[in-house]
């Protein structure tokens, strides 16, 4: 058995954290970084990295964030897990899941077509279309990147000559507008850590001001879901075809909504919180996996 840690970040902490985890179930493994990767065509696919390794030496790969790029980059990337995984490599989490979670529109379209509980959100290349959005919403909306995380580029815009100007600036870089329903919620949302079938933590992360992100300075608190919660998280999971994941919950008058799913999820602020080794329950899931 080999297992690879694949990356862009090598000395990232949560690759740190599995290496540990391998490490002490005594499972070979195998650091590999983004940039030292060669596709092979017509010959044997290897993966280069302090010498050349066969994809067959390779039981699995863990994926931590692939990071930024061109587009170019990024598809080459994605080609290359799908490549892994038509040879019969084991990903976590399996690239389908990752491009559906990446594309905030795609992932949010899924998830109310399978019946979940989504906030009302409005994705247009219209600045026309996008002020009768903000009209539509509410007037208060949430501005965001349709690719992007941890609350980076994410603006609260409730004055239609302020949209205006910034819708305008969205679209001159080509920018897609992506608007979201504000909803009240008391400056916290919810964090539930899916591995598999189950949530292995959560946790309230409590702003400052709307935006949650504990890497925005939230204030990470272990929480123990209920029956309701923990059945959302674990099923918008599974809709996404996600085995590990971070699910953001928002709890709104009309009862939970589901923002968002991250396909890479850092833990390091739920961990401060949390008696659970994740990175134990990411590599026991990974175990038993390959063990069927």
């Amino acid at each position: 058995m080999m297992i690879g840690i694949l990356g862009r970040h090598l000395e990232g902490w949560g690759t740190m954290q599995l290496r540990d985890s391998l490490e002490k179930h005594d499972i070979p493994f195998t650091l590999l970084g983004l940039a030292n990767l060669a596709a092979r065509v017509g010959y044997p696919l290897r993966a280069d990295k302090n010498g050349p390794k066969d994809i067959a030496d390779f039981t699995t790969l863990i994926i931590r964030p692939i990071g930024r790029g061109s587009l170019e980059e990024i598809i080459f990337r994605m080609d290359l897990l799908h490549t892994f995984e038509r040879r019969g490599v084991l990903i976590v989490n399996p690239p389908r899941a990752i491009e559906r979670c990446v594309d905030k529109y795609y992932a949010l379209a899924l998830l109310e077509e399978n019946g979940m509980p989504v906030p009302r959100t409005m994705v247009t290349e219209s600045e026309e279309e996008a002020l009768k959005g903000l009209r539509e919403l509410g007037g208060d909306v949430i501005l965001k990147p349709l690719f992007g995380s941890q609350g980076v580029g994410s603006t609260r815009v409730f004055n239609e000559d302020v949209a205006a100007r910034i819708f305008s600036s969205v679209r001159f870089h080509h920018g897609v507008l992506y608007l979201q329903e504000f909803i009240p919620h008391g400056d916290s949302d919810i964090r539930a850590f899916v591995v598999g079938n189950r949530v292995v933590a959560a946790m309230r992360r409590a702003g400052s001001s709307w935006k949650t992100n504990v890497s925005q300075g939230a204030q990470p608190v272990a929480i123990q879901l209920d029956d309701e919660l923990e059945s959302l998280a674990i099923k918008a999971a599974t809709i996404i075809d996600c085995k590990v994941a971070g699910v953001d919950i928002l709890e709104s008058r009309k009862g939970p909504l589901i923002i968002e799913i991250n396909s890479q999820p850092g833990w390091r602020g739920l961990q401060s919180v949390s008696k659970v080794n994740i990175a134990d329950s990411i590599i026991e899931y990974v175990l038993a996996e390959v063990k069927k």
